[in-house]
């Protein structure tokens, strides 16, 4: 079936699927001091440059219900759209998302429109994109495709490390005597997805850049029942060399079927 995929500006999709699958993408807005810029204006090195200038971090926003109702009405009444969204831990996304299709639903009863909470972000929604392809490619209808979703969501697992914490001390979400102490020490978080609500959970601390890398890969085995068969996909923030030197030992680890790397993109 001629599906419309459809996400927004917190998933990062790697180039090799964007070639592949039609995806169309309602972006993100971030706020700065000299003006507002939407998903893809700005990439990380200019987003990194803006914090630098204005020492601030910018204001996210989702995109707003009317957003989402024009990205539906831009498609084939015929074709039907299946929409993944933004864990609704971190955004208001969702609830736009589901505002826009019965707004539009409204006008048109006849249409197909699904959206999912994914409950994760980044390359978390790529790995559903990728799985969405392939139930494609064997013919699943809509409805099958959207059941069969709704079930890898609850089964998908997001973990991250973060290499410093100097943002969350700038967001305010680390107070600066912590974070300068945890700097000091070196300290490196792991952080995890939460399975109910999608939100981010600090669920260790780890000194050391090696020791929290060695951590985070032995953490995967601990969230993977069995990965022959499954995927894995990471996003790495403007150090390409670095996150494909994880993803081999991540690989060379575990016998995961195929894996995916994408850069993260400013939302």
């Amino acid at each position: 079936m001629n599906v419309q995929l459809m996400t927004d500006g917190g998933a990062d999709i790697p180039q090799k699927l964007m070639n592949t699958l039609d995806i169309k993408i309602v972006p993100l807005y971030l706020h700065f001091k000299d003006g507002q810029y939407k998903t893809g204006e700005l990439d990380m090195t200019s987003f990194f440059n803006k914090i630098k200038e204005t020492n601030e971090l910018p204001r996210s926003a989702a995109p707003s219900p009317h957003d989402f109702y024009e990205a539906y009405k831009s498609v084939d009444p015929e074709r039907p759209i299946l929409m993944l969204s933004l864990t609704k831990g971190l955004s208001s996304t969702y609830e736009n998302a589901v505002t826009a299709k019965n707004m539009l639903l409204e006008d048109e009863p006849n249409r197909k429109i699904e959206v999912i909470n994914t409950k994760t972000a980044s390359c978390g929604i790529a790995l559903l994109m990728y799985e969405s392809s392939k139930k494609l490619a064997e013919n699943y209808t809509f409805e099958q495709l959207v059941e069969h979703l709704k079930e890898r969501v609850e089964q998908t697992t997001t973990l991250f490390v973060l290499k410093t914490l100097e943002n969350l001390i700038l967001g305010g979400r680390l107070d600066k005597v912590r974070g300068a102490i945890a700097k000091t020490l070196n300290v490196k978080l792991i952080m995890k997805a939460s399975e109910d609500k999608g939100d981010i959970e600090v669920i260790e601390k780890v000194r050391g850049d090696k020791k929290a890398v060695r951590r985070f890969i032995e953490l995967i085995g601990e969230h993977t029942k069995n990965a022959e068969g499954k995927v894995i996909a990471m996003t790495h923030c403007v150090d390409e060399k670095r996150a494909q030197t994880v993803l081999d030992e991540i690989n060379q680890t575990y016998p995961f079927a195929d894996s995916l790397l994408s850069v993260k993109r400013v939302l």
